[in-house]
């Protein structure tokens, strides 16, 4: 378990947020690409809506910072914005997605949707 999935816990656990019964109602996450990067997305990997999110009723929007190899693998991402327990689940698809390939390293950002369905 990462260090920041801890803090999140401790976080939701001293807040009181996690109740002891809960009526879960479905989640979706959708990925939309910003602007900043002028490749396309080839393959797009959605989010998986984190079991904590779900029962804490969390939404919103994650921005990242996106840099894209040449081969149009992702290279790096770096958060910044959004909830910290949705952070990681967008952090990990975004990991996943494939871009067009380019004759040069190109960098933008993105930003992922989690929303009640």
């Amino acid at each position: 378990m990462s260090l920041r999935t801890l803090r999140c816990w401790a976080f939701a656990g001293c807040l009181g947020l996690i109740p002891a019964s809960i009526a879960i109602s479905p989640f979706t996450a959708s990925a939309q690409q910003g602007t900043d990067i002028s490749r396309k997305v080839k393959t797009r990997v959605s989010p998986v809506y984190p079991d904590i999110a779900r029962r804490m009723n969390i939404s919103g929007v994650v921005r990242l910072s996106v840099v894209v190899a040449p081969n149009g693998a992702v290279k790096n991402v770096k958060p910044i914005g959004g909830h910290p327990v949705l952070v990681n689940a967008a952090e990990d698809a975004v990991k996943k997605w494939k871009f067009e390939s380019a004759s040069e390293e190109s960098s933008g950002v993105v930003e992922l949707t989690f929303r009640p369905e």
